[in-house]
């Protein structure tokens, strides 16, 4: 039979010292990690804000798909409808067909004369 030998009252103060520091250095680090998790660089508050600008990207991307499908589209028709190539020419560029009379407004003197029309 083997018989244990009491440790004495100076092992139990150090086991209990032990025991003290243990549960403060465990509640500082459980401190330190609701800390890192929330307001860390990659914490709760960064992802929220990340998944907010991803939400707005999705949207940008979806609206700029759309433009690229218009504008494909403008290019076909561009390439094969002369009806939309004519309809340009004559907005961007001023152009007429023979024999169409154009009439042009001067807009400075259009203010003159409403000005000499006015008493």
């Amino acid at each position: 039979m083997i018989i244990k030998q009491n440790r004495g009252r100076q092992w139990l103060g150090l086991q209990r010292r032990l025991v003290v520091v243990a549960q403060i250095a465990g509640m500082g680090a459980c401190l330190w990690l609701f800390v890192t998790l929330f307001f860390g660089e990659m914490g709760l508050l960064r992802y929220v804000a990340m998944r907010n600008y991803e939400g707005q990207l999705e949207s940008d991307l979806l609206a700029l798909r759309n433009e690229t499908a218009s504008l494909r589209k403008d290019i076909v028709r561009l390439q094969h409808d002369p009806a939309k190539i004519e309809q340009l020419a004559r907005e961007r560029l001023g152009y007429v067909r023979k024999g169409e009379t154009v009439y042009q407004l001067n807009s400075d003197a259009v203010d003159a004369q409403e000005r000499r029309s006015k008493p």
